[in-house]
């Protein structure tokens, strides 16, 4: 293994431990993961729908208000790409998002949602290991594949005699 693979290792682990803290709600592994030291006022993240929050207790501050208002997430990476340069590494992944609300009374499992973020992470080499510096999410807007293409006009009227629909052959 070339060091620079090795270096894309050890990045993608801590990307991974990220993710894996996010998930079982880990507030101390999460704060294992996040840069600190002279550069944490500049740790950075971007929620999906957030506005920007910089430093490194307000970024912490969003996660724990989230873990405490998630019943249940998980997270399949996919789109995986890592580049190092030096001390500075980035990853670039889409995160496929399984996320439910409470448990029903019968204790069964309660409603799952799925979605798409697109995300770019940036890590920083510290004395301790790659930490994270900045979270980017972004949504990506599915497609209404649903949709008809064509405008039938007011509801039922294609139902009609007479409708838009109504096929005349003279």
């Amino acid at each position: 293994m070339t060091p620079a693979t090795a270096e894309a290792r050890a990045v993608e682990r801590a990307n991974q431990a990220f993710y894996d803290a996010v998930e079982t709600s880990d507030l101390d592994a999460l704060e294992n993961v996040v840069l600190t030291g002279p550069l944490a006022e500049s740790v950075t993240v971007v929620h999906p729908g957030w506005p920007i929050l910089r430093g490194r207790a307000e970024v912490m501050r969003s996660y724990a208000l989230i873990m405490a208002n998630t019943e249940y997430i998980q997270f399949f990476l996919t789109d995986v790409e890592v580049a190092v340069d030096g001390d500075t590494a980035l990853v670039t992944c889409t995160e496929n998002i399984l996320t439910g609300g409470p448990a029903e009374e019968d204790g069964s499992a309660g409603a799952l949602v799925g979605g798409l973020v697109v995300a770019t992470s940036v890590f920083r080499r510290t004395s301790e290991g790659w930490r994270l510096w900045v979270h980017h999410g972004s949504p990506v807007l599915a497609d209404d594949d649903d949709t008809d293409e064509q405008d039938d006009g007011p509801a039922g009227m294609d139902d009609e005699p007479g409708g838009p629909d109504t096929n005349t052959e003279e």
